[in-house]
C-alpha cells in the first residue's frame, strides 16, 4: 500500500546535499510512500489490559483489510496505560490472525534482553510466518530503577547496545562471534529485515551497520531532518540493506472536520502530559472528559505541548501536509501511530488515510 505523492509544495525543502536534491525531485514528480501501522496497545479508562491486547489483534486484521504494509507492536514495562509488554508474543498472535500484512516490532528494546533470546524468538516467528516478520530494535532500557532491577539490567545497559547488536546480527546471519559454537538455530538465514529506532545514537548506529532507520520528530522536524540527512550521508551498504531506508513515524488523524480530527488526539495528549508531570503514563480517558477537565496552568501547558507535531485534519488537509512532509524528508515509508479512545474512531481515521492512496 502506498500514498501517492504528486507535486507537493516546495515550501521548506532542504536541498543541502546532492542525494536529498535527487530524492526530493523524485518525490515531486510522483513516488509511492508505503503506509504502515505502529500500535502500542494503549489501555482505556474502564477497560482491562486484556481488552487492549485483544483489540490490537482486531486492529491488525482491520489494517490488513485496508491494505497497510506492516503492523508493528511496541515494548513497554510496568506502564498503566500500555498493555504491550511482550512484543514478540503479541506479534505471533497478530501473524496468526492475519495472512498478508508484515508483522514486527517497533521495537524490541535490546538492552532489556539477551541477544540470543531475541534471535531465537524471532527465529520462531520467522519460521512460523515465512517472509512476513520484521525485526525492529530499540536501545532504550527500563524507565525506572525498579523496572531495571526486575529486568536484571542497570541504567548503563544501553551503552552496550552496539555490542549487543553485533551479537544479535551474528546469530541471525549464522555467524556468531562472541560465543563460538552457539547458534540461534531457527533464525539463521531467514529473510527477516532488521530496523533500528533512532533513539539516542540509534541513527548513527543504523548508518554504521547499514540498517533501515525508524525515526520520529521527538525534537521537531528540523532536527529530525538533520538526523535523516546525516544517516543517509554516513550509511554503509550491508548484507541487510543496499541503500538507506527511512521509516518516518508520525501520528496522523483524519476526520470529517479538523476539530473532529484534533479531538481524536486528545486522550493520548492528556496521558502524555500526565506522564511528563507525574512520571506515569495512565490509561486513556474519553476526550470529552479531558476537554472539560479543570487544568492548572502547568497541566494546560503540557497538554497543549503534547498536541503539537501531529498531522490532523480533513482528508484534503492531511494529503497536503503529508505531501509536504514527504518532500522535506524523502521518507520511504510512513509508520502511523494514531491512538483514539474509541477503536471505531481510530479505524475510521485509518480508513480515510488509506483512501488517499
Amino acid at each position: 500500500m502506498g500514498f501517492r505523492i504528486a507535486e507537493p509544495s516546495r515550501r521548506g525543502l532542504r536541498l543541502t546535499r546532492s542525494w536529498n536534491l535527487a530524492a526530493r525531485r523524485a518525490v515531486c514528480t510522483g513516488v509511492t510512500l508505503r503506509l504502515s501501522v505502529l500500535d502500542r496497545s494503549h489501555t482505556m479508562q474502564g477497560r482491562s489490559p486484556q481488552y487492549a491486547l485483544q483489540e490490537t489483534v482486531r486492529f491488525a486484521q482491520q489494517a490488513e483489510a485496508l491494505g497497510y504494509h506492516r503492523f508493528w507492536v511496541a515494548e513497554h514495562h510496568s506502564v498503566p496505560g500500555v498493555a504491550g509488554a511482550a512484543p514478540t508474543v503479541l506479534a505471533a498472535a497478530i501473524a496468526a490472525a492475519t495472512s498478508r500484512i508484515r508483522v514486527g516490532t517497533g521495537g524490541v528494546m535490546l538492552p532489556n534482553h539477551q541477544p540470543l533470546v531475541v534471535a531465537e524468538q524471532f527465529g520462531v516467528l520467522g519460521s512460523l510466518f515465512p517472509e512476513r516478520v520484521d525485526v525492529g530494535l530499540g536501545r532504550s532500557v527500563g524507565f525506572t530503577s525498579g523496572i531495571r532491577r526486575a529486568l536484571g539490567r542497570d541504567k548503563d545497559a544501553a551503552d552496550r547496545f552496539g555490542e549487543q547488536l553485533v551479537e544479535l546480527l551474528g546469530y541471525l546471519s549464522g555467524q556468531p562471534g562472541r560465543f563460538p559454537g552457539v547458534h540461534a538455530v531457527a533464525a539463521e538465514g531467514l529473510p527477516m529485515p532488521v530496523f533500528l529506532l533512532a533513539t539516542g545514537s540509534g541513527a548513527d548506529t543504523a548508518a554504521e551497520f547499514g540498517l533501515p532507520l525508524v525515526i520520529a520528530a521527538a525534537h521537531g522536524d528540523d532536527r529530525m531532518i538533520d538526523t535523516i540527512d546525516a544517516y543517509r550521508e554516513r550509511f554503509r551498504p550491508s548484507a541487510w540493506a543496499a541503500r538507506p531506508y527511512v521509516v518516518l513515524a508520525r501520528s496522523v488523524a483524519v476526520a470529517d472536520t479538523s476539530e473532529e480530527a484534533r479531538r481524536l488526539l486528545v486522550p493520548e495528549a492528556w496521558a502524555t502530559a500526565e506522564s511528563r508531570l507525574r512520571g506515569e503514563f495512565p490509561p486513556l480517558e474519553p476526550p470529552e472528559q479531558v476537554l472539560t477537565r479543570e487544568m492548572s496552568e502547568r497541566e494546560r501547558s503540557q497538554f497543549e505541548r503534547a498536541l503539537r507535531g501531529h498531522v490532523f485534519g480533513t482528508a484534503d488537509e492531511v494529503a497536503v501536509e503529508l505531501k509536504e512532509l514527504t518532500a522535506r524528508t524523502g521518507a520511504d515509508e510512513l509508520l502511523v501511530t494514531t491512538t483514539a479512545y474509541d477503536p471505531a474512531d481510530r479505524i475510521d481515521s485509518y480508513r480515510r488515510l488509506a483512501a488517499l492512496t
